[in-house]
């Protein structure tokens, strides 16, 4: 292979190894279909695009290569595989789709204590979509999309209540105020102090029930995706939307007092933190 066809081919890996790590699947379709071999092409350090993928959180691209027929078994410098890395981040989606060999199997890597190792707070049910993070037009039309979830936080302390209701014999469960945009519009309005951050999109969506859930039908410019942003308020601002929802605190301290979230919960909160 001449030096050309060298720097050739290394320019091809390193925008598969882009597109993975961005979640641009329309762009990885199309280079593999050129080149399908480049599949499981690795960077020095040994990083495939699969790898990419799942360090990243990106599972329809996950799904692609898999589709493609990469092989999820290959190790980095690191002695990390896809799974490793996707387990280490948290994205129990992804580690679950590349644990699944056949039917009930699991690979003999994959030990069956993981659990006892899990992050705490690396549970997600979070797509970061990061494709979309400098997309403005599509993030100012998800602002106030009324699908759209919106997590209240000040001074890092996420806004909660109390699930169970007072007749349930069972005790209350915190959990995480999913508030939508009419909620927090005069918060965000208030733009000192104020910090709107991008989280990402539920993993599993139906288009029809978004619609049907908001009580109105669904129009052709819709993806379906349900966008979650979590947004920074100041303590003055924080008082006065206690008072407004007293059924509502800010969970103080953050640390340990996070601890009594869901996991799933906890993940979202992490999430914020992450970015």
């Amino acid at each position: 292979m001449t030096d050309f066809e060298k720097n050739l081919h290394q320019n091809m890996v390193s925008q598969l190894h882009d597109f993975a790590a961005a979640g641009d699947t329309a762009g990885l379709k199309v280079l593999l279909k050129r080149l399908p071999s480049l599949v499981n092409a690795a960077t020095r350090n040994g990083w495939t695009a699969l790898m990419y993928g799942a360090r990243n959180g990106h599972l329809e691209v996950v799904q692609v290569l898999l589709q493609e027929g990469c092989d999820r078994s290959i190790v980095n410098k690191s002695r990390q595989t896809a799974l490793d890395i996707a387990k280490f981040w948290g994205y129990k989606h992804i580690a679950n789709l590349l644990a699944n060999v056949k039917g009930d199997q699991k690979p003999s890597f994959l030990s069956n204590d993981v659990k006892e190792y899990e992050n705490y707070f690396g549970m997600t049910l979070l797509d970061r979509r990061s494709d979309k993070r400098t997309d403005s037009k599509w993030l100012s039309k998800k602002q106030s999309h009324p699908a759209t979830v919106y997590i209240l936080f000040s001074n890092l302390s996420p806004l909660v209540t109390l699930g169970g209701g007072r007749e349930s014999s069972q005790q209350p469960e915190v959990k995480l105020c999913r508030l939508c945009h009419k909620d927090v519009e005069q918060c965000m309005n208030q733009t000192e102090e104020c910090t709107l951050i991008f989280l990402g999109v539920d993993l599993q969506f139906d288009m029809n029930l978004v619609a049907a859930c908001n009580g109105r039908v669904q129009q052709e410019d819709e993806d379906g995706l349900v966008a979650w942003f979590a947004l920074s308020i100041d303590s003055a601002s924080a008082e006065k939307f206690k008072q407004k929802h007293e059924d509502c605190y800010f969970l103080h301290p953050p640390m340990p007092a996070l601890l009594q979230l869901p996991e799933k919960e906890a993940g979202k909160v992490h999430k914020m933190q992450q970015v």
